[in-house]
């Protein structure tokens, strides 16, 4: 498979794995033909191989992260009771049903957000505004929805849009605009949304030009593929022009996927919902939700702290890693002999081609009519690797079991670089103890029922990955000052952590995480279910299990984590962490079988 090949695989990927996750169906078949698709419980994308700029690829971007949406929020046998009559008013209440579940979706995952409004900023960006001479130039379709839009998605206004809305926008306002705020408060409502704008709709009173309309359509038909032709045959002569190749646009539509990651979008919110509850306030069914994420942060270790104390507490980890250096040390020395030994050269010798053997060029001498040997070297078995540390910063580690995982993940890092695999140590707790400003935020709300997540997250980049030991290893003492730990989230934090290590181009990924209980915030937990953070975590490690190439091992100390990883192992003394850690990375290295995604 060629480079290009590659690169279109990967893409199909992570459109396939973001569609799921969004529209939270797991079973969903994703295909990408241009003939559609028949079958239930499918999705038909259009074909990778057509698109030739950055902007097709936000494009289907944008078109998978919508159909996923209304697979999710869209009942359909709600939808049909509420369709008007009339084609042009079933295609404005389709437009809006449309626009209803993407402004869920967007007010949820900042990704999505970001590639629907772009796509469809991209649509006036070739719109020339003399083309747009009187009422007739504009069908009503198109304007309603610009006017839908410009109000739940704040659409960039500019000369063609207002061009464009201004022959209805009399219309609208009069019909529309003071009904804005009603449509807005039940948006999560599909019942009461979908009859509300079927009333609106209806008023409007148009359909006598749908045929009128038809016949503007038919005529400018041609006219627009003509068009569409000419702008499609100048981008190709253009990008050659400029020496850009598909691969180029490939590799930035797939660079850009991963940044505004649709899959798991956002900071950690793939697996977001709504929850309900039954007239006797009992939970029936509950999906992840955050009340507010305005107040999280995701820090670099030295951006928390000034220089002098980040020094005395490296200097204060370096204390105590004297006590526990020589144990570890010999752990580190037995996996760097593990991963070298994966990683030396080694040959077929006395062969009729490849490189010339000098070692044997002796024999020719003495004997002339000897013939050569030829040596090749043989492939290694080794993948180019990344190894992510993600360690609980919750108050419960505080003491001895947070100075051991720092120095471990000190111990690690140094081991592994000499190794030539990447590491990234990273931290998660919460910003409060009792909700911070998310809390006081929802109290002004009047306290809504199940909010969700009710605390400020605080994310911490100890080590990135491509930064070496010897720059961040004062970072790690960090994890030892004194009201750092409070509370830990983790399912919100291993989708972090799982986005950062997703779009690396390493070929094996192996992210270990170093937990001592479930996840506990007490702010969340008193206004949800008592296994609200629980079931979260269980459903976000069962997805990256199951749907990505990652390979995810954890480290209970006294506390067992097999209900939640597949590969997991219980300590009941931090000091076993250091060993189990380190021979838990040997066993992995020494595995034949490396997960691959089906």
């Amino acid at each position: 498979m060629n480079k290009e090949d590659l690169l279109k695989e990967k893409f199909k990927s992570a459109i396939s794995s973001a569609v799921k996750a969004i529209s939270e169906n797991f079973d969903l078949e994703v295909t990408f033909s241009n003939n559609a698709s028949s079958k239930k419980n499918s999705l038909n994308l259009p074909e990778v191989a057509n698109l030739e700029k950055l902007q097709d690829f936000t494009n289907l971007r944008a078109y998978a992260d919508s159909e996923a949406l209304k697979i999710k929020y869209t009942d359909k046998k709600v939808y049909l009771k509420n369709e008007p009559r009339g084609s042009t008013a079933k295609t404005l209440y389709e437009i809006a049903e449309k626009i209803r579940y993407e402004k869920i979706g967007s007010d949820r995952l900042k990704g999505v957000k970001n590639n629907i409004v772009q796509s469809y900023e991209n649509k006036f960006k070739n719109k020339k505004i003399e083309e747009i001479k009187t009422e007739a130039d504009v069908s009503v379709a198109e304007a309603f929805e610009l006017y839908l839009r410009n109000h739940f998605f704040k659409i960039k206004q500019n000369n063609t849009t207002k061009q464009v809305l201004s022959y209805w926008k009399a219309l609208f306002d009069k019909n529309l605009k003071n009904k804005m705020n009603e449509l807005d408060s039940c948006l999560e409502n599909q019942n009461k949304f979908n009859q509300l704008i079927a009333g609106l709709i209806s008023n409007l009173d148009f359909e006598e030009s749908e045929s009128k309309d038809k016949e503007e359509k038919a005529e400018t038909k041609n006219e627009n593929n003509a068009s569409d032709k000419n702008e499609k045959d100048s981008s190709s002569q253009k990008q050659e022009e400029e020496g850009s190749s598909d691969n180029n646009v490939l590799e930035s539509a797939f660079e850009a996927l991963n940044e505004n990651d649709s899959i798991e979008q956002n900071d950690a919110k793939e697996l977001d919902g709504e929850a309900s509850i039954s007239n006797k306030n009992k939970l029936l069914k509950e999906k992840y939700k955050v009340f507010t994420n305005e107040f999280d942060e995701t820090n670099k270790a030295e951006e928390l702290e000034n220089e002098n104390e980040i020094s005395r507490l490296r200097k204060n980890l370096d204390q105590q890693l004297t006590n526990l250096q020589s144990i570890v040390t010999k752990l580190a020395n037995k996996l760097q002999r593990q991963l070298l030994a994966k990683q030396n050269r080694s040959w077929n010798f006395d062969l009729e081609e490849g490189i010339l053997d000098a070692a044997k060029l002796s024999r020719v001498v003495t004997d002339p009519f000897h013939y050569l040997s030829f040596k090749m070297e043989k492939e290694t078995e080794f993948k180019d690797t990344i190894v992510t540390l993600l360690i609980d910063n919750s108050g419960s580690m505080r003491g001895r079991p947070i100075s051991v995982a720092a120095i471990c993940a000190d111990i690690l890092s140094r081991t592994l670089e000499r190794c030539s695999v990447k590491v990234e140590v990273l931290g998660f707790t919460t910003k409060n103890w009792k909700g911070g400003r998310s809390r006081e935020k929802w109290n002004l709300k009047n306290k809504p029922e199940n909010p969700g997540r009710l605390n400020d997250l605080r994310h911490i980049i100890y080590k990135s990955a491509d930064k070496p030991w010897r720059q961040c290893k004062k970072n790690l003492g960090l994890m030892l000052k004194e009201g750092l730990l409070k509370e830990n989230i983790d399912g919100e934090a291993l989708l972090w952590a799982y986005k950062r290590i997703a779009k690396r181009r390493e070929e094996r990924k192996i992210l270990m995480v170093i937990s001592d209980g479930a996840p506990v915030d007490d702010s969340t937990l008193s206004v949800n279910s008592g296994d609200y953070l629980e079931k979260h975590l269980k459903q976000t490690v069962k997805w990256i299990e199951e749907n990505s190439d990652i390979e995810i091992l954890a480290v209970g100390i006294g506390h067992d984590v097999t209900r939640y990883y597949k590969k997991a192992i219980k300590i009941t003394d931090v000091q076993e962490l250091g060993d189990v850690m380190i021979n838990q990375l040997t066993k992995l290295f020494s595995e034949k079988n490396i997960k691959t995604m089906h």
